[in-house]
C-alpha cells in the first residue's frame, strides 16, 4: 500500500514533478494528480498502482510500510505515526 503523502514524499525525492511522474510510470497526469490528491492510502485499480509503485522503485525509491525496517538502508520513504498529544492537554476522562 502507499498513501498519497508516500507518494508526495517520493516525487519530491527524486526531484519530479506530477507529469514527469505520469511519464515514468505510464500513467496519466490526472491519474497522478488523483492519487495525489487522495486521502489517506491511494485507492485505484491494480495496474495502475503496480505501474506508479514500479515506475518509483526503478528510480530507487524504496516504500517503507509502517512498523518495517529499511533492508538496503539508504534513502526511503517514511511516515511516523503522530505522537499523543501529551497528558495535561487531554480532557480528563468522561469529558470530551
Amino acid at each position: 500500500m502507499i498513501t498519497a503523502a508516500q507518494l508526495r514524499a517520493a516525487r519530491a525525492l527524486l526531484g519530479l514533478d506530477q507529469r514527469a511522474l505520469a511519464a515514468l510510470s505510464g500513467l496519466s497526469l490526472p491519474t497522478i494528480q488523483r492519487m495525489e490528491a487522495s486521502d489517506g492510502v491511494i485507492r485505484g485499480n491494480v495496474d495502475s498502482l503496480m505501474k506508479l509503485v514500479g515506475g518509483l522503485e526503478a528510480s530507487g525509491i524504496e516504500l517503507i510500510a509502517e512498523g518495517a525496517a529499511s533492508e538496503a538502508g539508504g534513502r526511503g520513504v517514511r511516515l511516523r505515526a503522530p505522537t499523543p498529544a501529551p497528558l495535561a492537554a487531554r480532557p480528563p476522562a468522561g469529558e470530551d
